[in-house]
């Protein structure tokens, strides 16, 4: 519980249950080594796409980190592909979003942990926010959803989770970085990283209670 919330964390591949859309005031959807097209190998994914497509049309909110965001914006009718590249570390993005967007005040351009190898188009009716060298749409805002391909939550023990399970999705691309790397990149952009997550989240509730 943080600022008077309570969080329900529901692990789909331990079959845990999914709630209903009437049920939370905000749904935040995470990411993962899979693809959203992995329904075979990951048949929960059926069942979480249906949640989101129903909050949408609740008109309710959700929020979605990597996965989670592709999840979105397939949900909204846009395309989801391989990215040109993959984007594993430390790299900048650059921000495109207006004043009143839920992006906090940050610089023009700021340095996040990126993960991914898919990307998506623009949806439609929804606001470009932010872009990287390695990949054009990093983040995108609807009426009733934000998207980050991004990692802004990230603390030391999860990232040192990530690269024991994962380190092996890391090649030699342009926007890939060593264990090393990562890990040292975390002590210098995780802070203000995480400081950026905050003011979001702050802003978002301003949203929903205005809303």
């Amino acid at each position: 519980m943080h600022r008077g919330h309570v969080f329900t964390t529901v692990r789909l591949y331990r079959g845990e249950p999914l709630p209903r859309p009437d049920q939370f005031d905000l749904l935040v959807v995470m990411g993962g080594p899979m693809s959203v097209h992995d329904e075979a190998e990951f048949p929960w994914l059926r069942g979480e796409k249906a949640l989101i497509a129903d909050t949408l049309r609740r008109q309710g909110f959700v929020l979605g980190v990597c996965l989670g965001s592709q999840l979105i914006a397939e949900a909204l009718g846009a395309a989801v592909r391989k990215n040109a590249c993959k984007e594993i570390g430390w790299f900048p993005i650059r921000l495109a979003g207006g004043p009143d967007s839920l992006l906090p005040g940050l610089p023009g351009e700021f340095t996040v942990l990126h993960w991914h190898g898919e990307t998506y188009d623009l949806p439609a009716g929804t606001s470009h926010l932010a872009s990287s060298e390695g990949c054009a749409v990093q983040a995108f805002e609807h009426p009733c959803a934000l998207g980050l391909q991004f990692h802004i939550e990230m603390q030391r023990p999860g990232l040192e989770g990530i690269l024991e399970h994962c380190a092996h999705e890391i090649g030699s691309g342009p926007f890939e970085q060593g264990p090393g790397s990562i890990l040292s990149g975390e002590q210098v952009h995780g802070a203000a990283a995480r400081g950026a997550l905050t003011s979001l989240l702050d802003r978002l509730q301003i949203r929903l209670v205005r809303s």
